[in-house]
């Protein structure tokens, strides 16, 4: 008799700092890490969206991650990146975050995702779910929902 193997699925996150909280991006939407650069303004675009950059020819939209979920903004310091994110349905769109930190792997079993409720807040559905590592907690975001979510005061 053959037993049956109960097969998980790994993922690597890229796990970030925004304020003093860790955060998590599925590997596979990240296309590129750089140090900020000089960005274009956009005119009549939201607050979080700071503007432009070019890299290697290609014009990519910017977005503040800090100012997106709420968070105070904050000069660039040393630590300071643009992670160029690829989503299907949206393209390439740089988020700014406080820094990079690692490349963590995460099966099914260590990660508890979220529930929500239709009367929770906006901002705390930029996270999905939650892993679990071995000292640490790292909340994962939904990149679909930080892309296209409005700003609840925006929508008033």
């Amino acid at each position: 008799m053959e037993e049956l193997a109960v097969k998980s699925e790994l993922v690597q996150y890229i796990k970030i700092q925004l304020d003093e909280e860790l955060y998590g991006i599925d590997i596979s939407y990240v296309d590129n890490i750089v140090r900020p650069q000089h960005v274009t303004r956009v005119p009549n675009v939201a607050d979080y969206i700071k503007g432009v950059i070019n890299i290697r020819g290609e014009i990519i939209p910017i977005m503040n991650l800090r100012l997106k979920m709420g968070l105070e903004e904050i000069e660039d310091d040393k630590n300071t990146r643009f992670i160029i994110i690829k989503i299907e349905q949206y393209g390439k769109i740089g988020l700014i975050v406080d820094a990079v930190k690692e490349v963590v792997t995460l099966d099914d079993s260590h990660i508890e995702m979220m529930k929500y409720d239709a009367k929770d807040e906006a901002t705390q559905h930029f996270v999905m779910g939650v892993g679990k590592l071995e000292d640490s907690l790292v909340s994962l975001l939904d990149l679909n929902t930080v892309i296209m979510e409005k700003q609840a005061n925006k929508e008033e």
